[in-house]
């Protein structure tokens, strides 16, 4: 088989060439425009109907991503909300105690609660101040609110206390709107109300009554509100009653308090001593 050698004198003959091959195929293309375009109609659909569910697995794993990343920030989103509110509601009890720390007429010291235990019948909280900062066993601890218990033991940099649901806890106590005196406890019973005892039946009590200290054990200021009343019973065979009442603290949301730098009168407490002797 023979291969001609391309020479530049038959240039010109490759050129005709090539120009009607070029005639040749645009003759050829318009002749058949009808059929190319049914061609490419045919081809759009093959391709349209293949591309659909492409398209559609596309959206899916773009809208699952879309959603791990919503999911994510709705995560992120509620952890700051939540950090928020505890930031308002921590700031609010601090003015609260702020507050009540510029009115009060005893020498406060603001303490935070390290550990509570709330979980059975001698239930005790610590603190973080101890003799270091001048807390004596006996002095009382309070909120703004109102009372949550007294201290028992002391260390140089801490101390422990018995709140008001703990059954050694007895406080005297007398109704705000009649000043009659009683024994507030707790029974053990139930964890969120305490007991008042010794009020004579004749003693019209109400709902809504206001519980504060009475002043009178030598113990605890006068005024400190422990909780309010919210339903009586008559004791039988006795002429007592016993009254139920909401503590105006609660145990279980505190984190700040003050101790009261309270000490008791040291002449009563020496009468006190005195008159016991006597009786004996």
């Amino acid at each position: 088989m023979q291969f001609r050698v391309f020479k530049v004198e038959h240039a010109s003959d490759y050129i005709v060439t090539a120009f009607i091959l070029i005639l040749a195929l645009a003759i050829a293309v318009s002749r058949h425009q009808d059929g190319l375009n049914a061609l490419r109609k045919g081809s759009l659909l093959i391709l349209s109907t293949l591309e659909e569910p492409l398209s559609n697995i596309r959206v899916y794993r773009q809208a699952l991503k879309n959603n791990r990343y919503l999911q994510q920030q709705n995560i992120l989103l509620q952890d700051e909300l939540s950090r928020l509110r505890t930031l308002e509601l921590e700031n609010k009890k601090l003015r609260q105690l702020l507050n009540y720390k510029k009115e009060s007429d005893f020498p406060l010291l603001p303490v935070r609660f390290v550990s509570k235990n709330l979980s059975g019948l001698n239930n005790t909280f610590s603190i973080n101040a101890g003799s270091d900062k001048g807390i004596e066993i006996g002095m009382p601890v309070i909120s703004s609110d109102g009372l949550i218990g007294k201290v028992i033991l002391t260390s140089k940099s801490y101390s422990q206390i018995i709140p008001y649901y703990n059954k050694a806890f007895r406080i005297s106590a007398r109704i705000q709107e009649t000043r009659s005196v009683g024994i507030v406890s707790w029974s053990g019973e139930n964890i969120s109300e305490l007991v008042m005892d010794y009020v004579p039946k004749t003693i019209l009590v109400d709902s809504g009554f206001v519980i504060e200290t009475s002043g009178f054990s030598n113990e605890f200021p006068v005024g400190i509100p422990i909780g309010t009343v919210f339903r009586t019973t008559k004791e039988k065979g006795k002429d007592t009653q016993r009254i139920y009442l909401r503590p105006s603290t609660s145990l279980f949301n505190i984190s700040e308090g003050f101790v009261i730098k309270y000490k008791p009168d040291s002449s009563l407490s020496v009468l006190k001593k005195q008159a016991n002797q006597i009786f004996k």
